[in-house]
């Protein structure tokens, strides 16, 4: 296999890896954004009184209930995306090293 080919192929897959990071990034992001409104909303229901009633517009489940299940499975996704990132990320930055180096042996 070529020197100029190996190049060409770790530069793409370092390309690949970097968009991968990008997309998790983005669901991080997504799911900051709904732990931090489920939290709002777990706030917002401590607030009530016994005598307040809440209503769900779907289902027998009781929202309170329903709220910290959405809280507890959103912090699981975040430690999974996390693992998920710490991963891309060093496989980006071997990735990047492999580019280098090979970009130092063809010049």
């Amino acid at each position: 296999m070529s020197l100029e080919f190996r190049y060409q192929s770790a530069s793409t897959e370092y390309q690949k890896i970097q968009t991968e990071l990008a997309s998790l990034v983005e669901n991080r992001t997504r799911l900051d954004a709904q732990l931090s409104e489920n939290e709002m909303v777990k706030k917002e229901f401590a607030q009530l009184t016994p005598s307040n009633t809440v209503y769900k517009l779907v289902g027998p489940n009781e929202a309170k209930s329903n709220v910290e299940t959405r809280l507890e499975f959103i912090k699981s996704e975040i430690k999974r995306v996390d693992g998920q990132i710490n991963d891309g990320e060093d496989r980006s930055e071997k990735k990047k090293n492999e580019v280098l180096s090979l970009a130092r042996y063809s010049q």
